[in-house]
Formats: structure tokens, C-alpha cells, sequence
């Protein structure tokens, strides 16, 4: 098997892929819920590894994409150019989604293009699952990435949280947990008002509501929490 390299074809990065796939992997992706119709059953790291050697090559990454395969599409959105990577390419590839590793994977690229907070008010008004499922994952990847970005865009996305908490659907109702209490660890500043939005979903008259509301107190409250948003502020 030829050793991958920047100068490795779409073609030549799927045949290493197929030859490295393991059945075993495929049938433990399913435990955690996710689709492997289309995996070939190779870890993220190893999947971070091959883009790591391949580097970064925005054409190949769209030839990448275009097979269908789960494993070359995160490749593919690791190896893609975000600035060159436009609010359409972002709706074609959102439109494929099907399962939640996809999703949280190439939602990373997403955040980085200079159409992120367009596409998260678009994806969370999306009623497809996994589009809408893209909107709260950006917000919770942009939190690690727009590190410049003003609180207040932040803030901007709790009624847009609150307005799709009682959105029932699986892996909806987990990202937009996940989106506010990500939003709440950026900072103190930002701690009190997902804090405050929590408690408000916490006493909702909603089931899904109300979980996500707990579940986030219960993250915000603690102590340990705390005290790393305090050391980081420090």
C-alpha cells in the first residue's frame, strides 16, 4: 500500500482508507448511535493522522467529500480550505447529513467560514434533524474557536436556544443542551446569562425543555466547573 502524502489523489486516500477499515469498528460506532452505512470503521485519530500527512488541499477535499464515504468526508472537512468554503458548499454538504459524528465533525469547518453565524440562524430554523442539529454545533465549537468573537454574539444565541428547546428529536435536544453549556464555560461574563436561560428551561412546562435546563444547571453549578472558568479568567 502506497504511503499517503500531500500529493495523494481523492482515489489513492479512499483505496488506503478501504484497506484500513476494520468490521469490528463499524459494529462499535453503532453502540454510540451512529450510522455506519457508509463507514468503513476507522477511529477519528487515525482519520486526524492520514489529514495531518495529506495536508490541506481544498479541491481534493470537495473530490473527497463526493464519495459518499463517512471516514473521506471528515477527512475531507479537515483537509478543506475555510476560506475558501462558501455559505452554499456548507448547505450541499449539510443537506447529505445523516448521522451525529458527521455532523459534530464537519460542523468544526463550518464555525471557521466567514458565513458561520448566517448558516447557524439558517441550520436552526432547518426542521431537517441533523441541519438543525448543525446550527447548535457550531455554536458550540464557536465558542473554542471565535476566541475574538464579542460576548454579545454569544448571548445572541440563547433565544435561538431556547426557541428550539422543546425540539424532542434526539440529536437535537443534545446539541442544543450541549451549545448552552458550552456557552456558559466561555466565561464568567457569559456564565450568568446561560446560567439564567437554564433555570428559565429547567421550570419549563416542557419535558425536553425542562432536561436540557437540568442537565445544564447541573453542569453550571458545579464547582469544578467553576472554578475552570475562574483559572482560565485568571
Amino acid at each position: 500500500m502506497a504511503e499517503l502524502s500531500p500529493q495523494s489523489s481523492a482515489g489513492e486516500i479512499v483505496t488506503h482508507l478501504r484497506a484500513i477499515g476494520s468490521q469490528e469498528n463499524r459494529l462499535g460506532m453503532l453502540r454510540y448511535g451512529i450510522k455506519i452505512e457508509r463507514a468503513l470503521g476507522i477511529s477519528h485519530g487515525v482519520q486526524r493522522q492520514i489529514a495531518r500527512k495529506i495536508k490541506r488541499n481544498h479541491e481534493r477535499a470537495f473530490e473527497l467529500w463526493d464519495t459518499g464515504i463517512m471516514e473521506a468526508q471528515f477527512i475531507a472537512s479537515v483537509t478543506a480550505d475555510p476560506q475558501r468554503f462558501s455559505a452554499e458548499d456548507a448547505r450541499r454538504w449539510a443537506a447529505s447529513f445523516d448521522s451525529w459524528d458527521i455532523v459534530d465533525g464537519v460542523s468544526d469547518l463550518f464555525v471557521d467560514t466567514d458565513a458561520w453565524k448566517e448558516l447557524i440562524e439558517e441550520f436552526a430554523a432547518d426542521e431537517r434533524e441533523f441541519v438543525r442539529r448543525t446550527a447548535f454545533a457550531m455554536m458550540a465549537w464557536s465558542v473554542v474557536h471565535r476566541k475574538k468573537e464579542p460576548v454579545a454574539t454569544f448571548l445572541d444565541f440563547l433565544p435561538i436556544i431556547e426557541a428550539h428547546a422543546t425540539d424532542s428529536r434526539n440529536f437535537v435536544k443534545k446539541a442544543v443542551n450541549w451549545a448552552l453549556r458550552s456557552i456558559g464555560k466561555r466565561s464568567m461574563e457569559m456564565h450568568g446569562a446561560a446560567l439564567a436561560m437554564a433555570q428559565k428551561l429547567a421550570m419549563s412546562p416542557d419535558k425536553t425543555a425542562r432536561w436540557i435546563g437540568k442537565d445544564a444547571v447541573r453542569e453550571l453549578t458545579n464547582a469544578k466547573t467553576l472554578e475552570r472558568i475562574a483559572a482560565r479568567e485568571d
